[in-house]
């Protein structure tokens, strides 16, 4: 299934090596599981995770994808065979990347994505808040998001549009502390907003997490349509920078945030699932991740009604669908009524 085959790793000095055709999994020189590797499409390592070379080679030369991060899911590199994909659509990706009006109009799309489905978020929050002073303030947020959405067709530049989207960005963290339960706001609410490398407070570790889990996906879905994942409209190309991905991304964000307070609203995830680190870092506990990670992906099957869909598909392959629309968007095909398609994100309800 497309939502099952990604292996995570994350106990320390686990060792991997290839046996066969299968990846035989060992902790202490004990064989814990076998892996068929037609099973896979990725290998996602978190921290102190060790790899036999044959098995890297082998992966390479099947075209699973090999993802190291750090323990608290910072990417750190990939592995990956020779490229695959349709050069023509990559081309037609980089002449997209230099046409002014297509790159603001693909990076404004990203954005209203975001603020949109940020902005469900708070009024989902408000229409349950537990008291008047929660439900008037999450709604003021929202109402100050719908008013940066409506700002965005004006923009005339890339630094306009970022503006903005950042503007929107504190406006939604500064009322998320709000969506946790109250007996629960002691021990998960940004203190001082959001914090990334590193994250200050649970609430923002949990989210770097998350978040890092999805901008995987997206990269693979971008990947798996042959579009380049480092050619981005929204965010500026740096050396190393998956900026499409990181565009892509964005969208699902509120996502990340929702499975995020579920798992915190539920007490699935206590104070002492997170550990303080050197210089005031914080970050989850071993076990805690195992416990997010099968989370995310029993969140990933649930079904949902893709608008452009005539059928429910599995959240997990919504990435993929959004992957298939922008390419869509950067070769300009026509849609029925004969005009350039237009990328359409994804919205949330």
């Amino acid at each position: 299934m497309h939502l099952l085959n990604t292996l995570y790793l994350t106990t320390p000095e686990t060792y991997l090596r290839l046996e066969n055709q299968t990846l035989a999994i060992e902790q202490n020189q004990e064989l814990k599981l076998r892996v068929p590797l037609h099973h896979l499409n990725a290998v996602v390592c978190f921290g102190h995770i060790q790899l036999s070379t044959p098995l890297m080679h082998t992966l390479a030369q099947q075209g699973i994808a090999l993802v190291l991060l750090d323990a608290n899911g910072r990417f750190q590199a990939r592995l990956e065979g020779p490229m695959a994909g349709n050069v023509l659509l990559r081309q037609a990706q980089h002449r997209a990347s230099c046409d002014r009006d297509l790159t603001l109009a693909l990076a404004r799309s990203f954005v209203a994505g975001k603020i949109r489905n940020a902005r469900s978020l708070l009024q989902r929050g408000a229409r349950e808040a537990r008291n008047d002073a929660d439900a008037d303030a999450l709604t003021r947020r929202a109402q100050n998001l719908a008013a940066s959405l409506r700002a965005l067709p004006g923009c005339g530049t890339l630094d306009e549009l970022r503006g903005i989207e950042g503007e929107a960005a504190r406006e939604h963290f500064a009322g998320l502390s709000l969506l946790v339960r109250p007996d629960a706001r002691e021990h998960f609410s940004m203190q001082g907003g959001r914090s990334r490398r590193p994250p200050r407070d649970r609430l923002n570790a949990l989210l770097s997490f998350l978040y890092s889990l999805w901008m995987n996906d997206c990269r693979s879905a971008l990947e798996a349509v042959g579009l380049d994942p480092q050619v981005g409209f929204l965010h500026a190309l740096r050396p190393g920078r998956a900026a499409l991905a990181l565009d892509l991304v964005e969208e699902f964000r509120p996502q990340a945030e929702r499975l995020a307070l579920t798992l915190i609203n539920r007490q699935q995830m206590q104070a002492d699932d997170f550990a303080a680190r050197e210089g005031g870092a914080i970050s989850l506990q071993p076990d805690a991740r195992k416990a997010v990670l099968v989370a995310y992906q029993e969140r990933k099957q649930d079904p949902l009604q893709h608008p452009l869909l005539a059928q429910p598909v599995a959240l997990g392959l919504v990435p993929l669908i959004q992957a298939r629309l922008l390419a869509r968007a950067v070769r300009g095909e026509a849609d029925a009524d004969g005009q350039a398609a237009g990328y359409v994100p994804f919205l949330i309800k």
